[in-house]
């Protein structure tokens, strides 16, 4: 930062000053961390002399908030991979089952929106589909945070309810199913070749919330990849531009994320390995009937507050899978 031609290109300088930052924060949260270590040595030390019930209480109160505060950090540290630390873009698609289903993508979309709003983060929505009675057919959120990324990657696949469900009159039990998809957004340095020959490229009248012009106008854009047949779509600027650069920003994500997973692919291949590493993976059920118990399937960590999940409590079920893919 101190090199005379650092402020040449903007771009690149920002990327250095944020990773300066997250530095900086990691490094002030050990010193906060170690201090907080040293005010409990000398409690530990009074306990011990004078045996009193109140400071044996704040003790122990402190033990177990330096630890869940450590747990926090050590993870935080253990999220080294390369857009780790990238703002993540989140999409939710329901599964068959009409409005059942999109009932469910709406309570998924609050979950991750309170989950964000736990964390510190900012949540912008980008696209929103809604359902034809209920709930939404799909939606897009870009989530703004250090390490955002790297904390929702854990939440990538599909999510199981099973519950009674509120819009059948004789009170049955159903399934529902709505996959989750989770990329970091990519900065310019990152290289994705994508030729303008390769998209097919549309505008169309926004349906979500956004006042009387983004309604009135063709604002909103969707960008389709022939090659990979995927398709990106934005409409939560006012401006078609504007729109139509975050439509390509979602396009290189999606684009590279194919490409990590190809590479995953082939690796599993070389070793002989029969995975599923694709989006249709059922990774965590929510069962609300006959009891209540929400289970990741893939560490078997599991919980019976229902309410607090929903709610955004998902921090051990993250904490669970990355500790289990990091070790």
């Amino acid at each position: 930062m101190t090199d005379p031609d650092f402020w040449n290109d903007q771009d690149a300088a920002q990327v250095v000053i944020n990773e300066t930052n997250a530095l900086k924060d990691q490094v002030n949260v050990l010193l906060k961390l170690e201090a907080e270590f040293e005010d409990l040595e000398v409690l530990y030390d009074l306990v011990k002399e004078e045996e009193d019930e109140e400071l044996q209480k704040e003790l122990e109160a402190g033990v177990k908030s330096l630890s869940q505060s450590l747990n926090e950090f050590e993870l935080q540290l253990l999220l080294s991979e390369p857009y780790d630390k990238n703002n993540a873009i989140l999409e939710l698609h329901p599964g068959a089952g009409g409005t059942e289903s999109q009932d469910w993508a709406s309570m998924l979309l609050r979950m991750y929106t309170r989950w964000a709003e736990r964390k510190g983060f900012k949540v912008e929505t980008m696209d929103y589909l809604p359902g034809d009675e209920a709930g939404v057919k799909s939606v897009t959120l870009l989530i703004k945070g250090h390490n955002a990324y790297g904390y929702l990657k854990a939440e990538k696949g599909v999510h199981r309810l099973v519950r009674i469900s509120p819009f059948d009159s004789s009170g049955r039990r159903h399934t529902s199913f709505v996959s989750c998809e989770v990329m970091p957004e990519l900065d310019d340095t990152v290289e994705i070749e994508i030729s303008t020959e390769d998209l097919k490229i549309d505008t169309y009248r926004a349906s979500g919330a956004g006042g009387q012009h983004i309604n009135t106008t063709d604002s909103a854009v969707r960008i389709t990849h022939l090659p990979t047949n995927t398709v990106v779509t934005c409409q939560s600027e006012r401006s078609q531009i504007k729109n139509r650069e975050q439509a390509m920003k979602m396009m290189k994500a999606k684009l590279y994320q194919l490409k990590i997973e190809e590479q995953e692919k082939q690796l599993a291949e070389i070793r002989g390995e029969q995975k599923d590493i694709g989006w249709g993976s059922q990774i965590r059920s929510y069962v609300f009937h006959p009891y209540s118990m929400v289970k990741d399937h893939r560490t078997n960590y599991e919980i019976g507050n229902t309410n607090g999940v929903m709610d955004g409590d998902l921090d051990g079920f993250i904490d669970a899978y990355l500790r289990q893919s990091l070790g």
